[in-house]
């Protein structure tokens, strides 16, 4: 199992980019939380199996139709995410 927390900069508030990561990490079967930072930018924890996540965070860097995507951080982490995916406010 991978653990990540990756910080999603541009575009990516009130685009449907929650959302969009909450779909594709079902699509997944990945587990995990999405939310809003104050500075614009979405984070988003992931877990899941590597293969798994790395197809995530590949449409992850796209992102929904609205959304821009300019920078992505991604820090490996070993705290777990749980199995469902949450859309936090």
């Amino acid at each position: 199992m991978k653990n990540y927390i990756v910080k999603v900069e541009g575009r990516v508030q009130g685009v449907w980019f929650r959302k969009f990561a909450q779909n594709r990490a079902m699509e997944f079967e990945l587990g995990g939380y999405a939310k809003n930072l104050e500075d614009g930018s979405v984070e988003i924890g992931i877990s899941g199996k590597e293969e798994s996540v790395k197809k995530f965070l590949e449409a992850i860097k796209k992102g929904p139709p609205l959304a821009r995507v300019d920078r992505v951080t991604i820090l490996e982490t070993e705290e777990g995410f749980g199995n469902s995916f949450e859309i936090l406010r």
